[in-house]
C-alpha cells in the first residue's frame, strides 16, 4: 500500500487516554469547521426539515474529467461516476451517511468525484430507502440489488467485478458493513475490500446515557438514538434476532474481506469502531485502522490538512484494492 501523506494527528493504533464517553480536545485546524458544522439535532421534529435543508448546503460534486450516469431503474436510483481517463480496473461502490433517516447518493456524489478523479476508477453512489418510513431491512434489500446490479453490468461497466471495494461514511459505512456480512453468510461474491470511514455500527452506543453528556459535533449521542430507533423499529439496545441488522452484533466475523477503519478521537462512534476493527482482527480479517486526534464527526470534508490527509489514507486503501 502506498504511503499516504503524513499528518502529526494521524495514527494506526487506539489512543487509551480518549473514548466516546471522554472525547479528545478538538484539534485547532478544525475550529472553524466545527462551529459551521454546528451540533445537529436530528429527531422526529426535525429529520423532515433537515432532508429539504442539508442537500442545498452540500458541496457540487467537480466533474470535470468525469462522466456521470444515472439509473433510476436500480432501486431508488443510482449514480455512476466514471473517470474520462480510467487507471485502475476496479471500482467503489461508495454507501452515503445521514443516520440512516438523511442523505442521498447525490451528497456521496460530491466524495465520490474525489475517489473517481484521483485513482481514475469507477465510483457507483447506490440510494437507498429511508427510516422510519422504510425500517430494517428496506435499505439493506436497496444495496444488495445495488451491488448485485454491478456486479452484473461490470464487464459493459469497464469493471474487473473481483475488485470491487464496498464502503460508506457514517451509517452508510455501518450498511456497507452489515452488507458484507451478508453476502459471507449467503456465500455470494464478496468485496474486494471494505471502506468503514467513521462507521455507525452498533445500536447499544445509542443506549449509553453517559455519552449523552459529551459535546459530540455534528451527530450527538440523542440524534444517534433516534437514528437506531428509527431503523430498528424499537429502542436501541435490546436485543434482536434479526440477523445483519447490526453488524456489531454480527458474533462470526471470519472470512470477511479486508477492512479499513477510521474515526477521529471526538467521535461519538470511537469506541465502537474500536471495538469493531478488534473484533475483526481478532477473527483473522486484515484491518487497517486510522484514527485522527482531534477530529470530529464528517472531517474529511473540511478541507484542512488532517482532513485531506485522513481522505488520502482512504484513497490509497481503495488504490490498493481497486487499482
Amino acid at each position: 500500500m502506498t504511503a499516504a501523506p503524513l499528518h502529526p494527528a494521524i495514527g494506526f493504533e487506539p489512543d487509551p487516554s480518549v473514548g466516546s464517553a471522554s472525547p479528545a480536545p478538538i484539534a485547532e485546524e478544525l475550529a472553524a469547521f466545527d462551529r459551521r458544522a454546528g451540533w445537529l439535532a436530528v429527531n422526529r421534529w426535525t429529520f423532515k426539515p433537515l432532508r429539504r435543508l442539508l442537500p442545498a448546503m452540500a458541496p457540487r460534486p467537480d466533474l470535470s474529467g468525469l462522466r456521470l450516469s444515472e439509473h433510476g431503474e436500480v432501486g431508488p436510483g443510482l449514480l455512476v461516476i466514471s473517470p474520462e481517463r480510467r487507471q485502475g480496473r476496479g471500482a467503489l461502490v461508495l454507501i452515503h451517511g445521514g443516520g440512516l433517516v438523511m442523505g442521498s447518493n447525490r451528497e456521496a456524489a460530491a466524495i465520490g468525484a474525489r475517489f473517481a478523479r484521483a485513482l481514475g476508477i469507477a465510483v457507483i453512489c447506490p440510494g437507498y430507502r429511508l427510516a422510519p418510513e422504510a425500517p430494517f431491512p428496506a435499505a439493506q434489500e436497496d444495496l444488495l440489488a445495488a451491488w448485485n446490479w454491478t456486479r452484473e453490468n461490470a464487464q459493459a461497466l469497464g469493471i474487473d467485478a473481483s475488485r470491487l471495494v464496498i464502503g460508506g461514511t457514517s451509517a452508510g459505512g455501518g450498511l456497507a458493513a452489515a452488507l458484507t456480512q451478508r453476502l459471507l453468510a449467503q456465500g455470494a461474491p464478496l468485496p474486494a475490500a471494505q471502506l468503514l470511514v467513521y462507521p455507525m455500527l452498533d445500536d447499544r452506543t445509542a443506549a449509553r446515557r453517559d455519552l449523552d453528556r459529551p459535546r459530540h459535533r455534528v451527530w450527538s449521542n440523542r440524534s444517534n438514538r433516534f437514528g437506531w430507533t428509527s431503523y430498528l423499529g424499537h429502542a436501541p439496545g435490546a436485543a434482536d434476532p434479526r440477523p445483519f441488522a447490526v453488524p456489531a452484533r454480527h458474533t462470526d466475523l471470519t472470512g470477511l474481506p479486508p477492512a479499513w477503519i477510521g474515526v477521529g478521537t471526538c467521535d461519538l462512534f470511537l469506541d465502537e469502531c474500536r471495538d469493531y476493527a478488534r473484533h475483526l482482527k481478532k477473527a483473522g480479517v486484515d484491518v487497517t485502522y486510522v484514527e485522527a486526534a482531534g477530529a470530529i464527526h464528517g472531517f474529511d470534508r473540511s478541507g484542512t490538512a488532517l482532513g485531506e490527509a485522513f481522505l488520502a489514507c482512504q484513497m490509497d486503501f481503495v488504490r490498493s484494492h481497486a487499482g
